[in-house]
């Protein structure tokens, strides 16, 4: 028997166990958008960092951020070996609408296949099969190569404080590959390699009218309503094909080459499984480009929540005082979001009308990132994972945005391979998140085959 083969002997004969440990994870309530729950925050950092100690990981700690920690651990005891960097996150989003869930969202329930829980899927599930795989390794034999961890208690909230964090700490980062087991698969027959990610750029458009609520009766239709002039305002953002009309939006996008065009069309994402996925009755966006590209390597703005006026039960008739919307872009090579927030600003500056005030406020932002799928790193985890599946994995661009994957390649010189269990249907960030449990204990094997075939 192969010491690959033995370590997934052992994964398959502690599955309950993983299972439960995965469970007692969950139940820690780390919502790092809240700061009601920073305790529980910085309980789930401490959770996993004596999760790695017990595991057999050395120098295990909580670095402070200026937010939410990030636990480090590393085995360096391989000289010569390559060093991987496994990367993680045990913060997560919050739940509500809480009453569109049909289980307790921190009690992980098992029905059938899948495990119910906030966390399972996006992205505890995903960090404890890579440390489960370790794990399994670790116990069974002698690890093939040298190991560091880093796992962040922010990503949810657009790892806030990584941009000043990583520059402090860029050599104790530094490795031969980042394991990155945050994306996910086309679905549960079919393993996936990311290599693209959008970046973001993330506004509040704020519009401002008299100084307070009017009666609607005494002054509609004299005084301009900031609520239907932002709406004027974010409907022109868009021309009648869904390109975006901000000035110069597209003037930096790299164009999408034949050879992409083709790669994309062997992926199964058509147009009727976006259909099926969503449940709209008809897609949107530009003609020219089909929905995988859409999606993954063209830029987009988004409308991502309205507030203005009376919104509770029954009628109250005012004329809003002000009117806000929140406002995202996903970026491709080569956006700045710098730039795009000065984009913004400028079709503002072109469209508002003089019976309105108005600012744009950045919230945040994170570059987009591209990984060679040439080097070592990917081609171990595509033959891994052709192990595993008995078939090769397909290969693709994600339309989210996940910012320490270009810091760590801009700041630290790490390319990641993005991998991971979480399925389209796994309702990450909305009611009833649930994990495939066959796809984890499926990728704890396919990680296994990935150390090995890095040594």
């Amino acid at each position: 028997m192969s010491d690959a083969e033995k370590a997934i002997e052992y994964a398959h004969k502690n599955r309950e166990r993983f299972t439960k440990e995965l469970s007692e994870f969950i139940k820690i309530e780390s919502i790092s958008t809240d700061d009601d729950y920073k305790a529980q925050v910085e309980k789930a950092a401490q959770w996993a960092a004596d999760h790695l100690r017990n595991i057999g990981i050395e120098n295990v700690k909580l670095m402070p951020t200026g937010g939410h920690p990030v636990v480090y651990g590393d085995w360096l005891k391989k000289p010569g070996a390559p060093t991987v960097l496994i990367y993680g996150h045990y913060d997560v989003q919050p739940v509500d609408p809480i009453e569109l869930w049909e289980t307790p969202p921190f009690d992980a329930t098992v029905k059938g296949d899948y495990l119910f829980a906030r966390g399972s899927s996006d992205m505890k599930g995903q960090v404890m099969a890579t440390v489960n795989a370790v794990e399994s390794i670790m116990k069974t034999g002698d690890f093939p190569v040298n190991l560091k961890f880093m796992f962040e208690g922010e990503e949810e909230i657009g790892s806030l404080n990584m941009g000043t964090f990583l520059p402090k700490h860029k050599d104790l980062f530094k490795a031969d590959f980042c394991l990155n087991p945050d994306a996910g698969a086309i679905s549960a027959d079919e393993p996936t390699i990311t290599f693209g990610l959008r970046g973001l750029a993330y506004f509040e458009v704020h519009v401002y009218g008299p100084p307070r609520d009017l009666h609607s009766g005494l002054f509609g239709g004299t005084v301009h309503n900031p609520a239907q002039a932002l709406a004027e305002l974010i409907a022109g953002m868009h021309d009648a094909n869904g390109t975006i009309t901000l000035p110069g939006f597209y003037d930096s996008v790299r164009v999408v080459t034949d050879q992409e065009r083709e790669d994309t069309a062997k992926l199964p994402t058509t147009s009727e499984s976006y259909l099926q996925q969503t449940g709209v009755p008809a897609l949107w966006g530009e003609k020219e480009y089909t929905p995988a590209l859409r999606t993954g390597a063209r830029p987009t703005l988004e409308i991502n929540g309205l507030l203005s006026g009376w919104t509770g039960a029954g009628s109250k008739t005012v004329l809003p005082a002000k009117a806000m919307a929140k406002i995202s872009c996903r970026l491709v090579p080569d956006q700045d979001p710098a730039e795009v927030h000065k984009q913004l600003v400028r079709y503002m500056e072109e469209h508002a009308p003089k019976t309105i005030t108005w600012e744009v406020k950045l919230l945040n932002d994170s570059p987009w990132a591209i990984t060679d799928v040439n080097t070592n790193g990917v081609r171990a985890l595509a033959s891994a994972f052709e192990t595993v599946w008995s078939r090769a994995p397909l290969y693709r661009r994600e339309g989210g945005s996940i910012g320490v994957v270009a810091m760590l390649q801009n700041i630290v010189g790490v390319e990641s391979g993005l991998v991971g269990g979480s399925l389209p249907d796994d309702n990450i960030h909305s009611p009833n998140e649930r994990m495939h449990l066959p796809t984890w204990h499926k990728n704890m094997d396919a990680f296994i085959h990935f150390f090995f075939n890095m040594k």
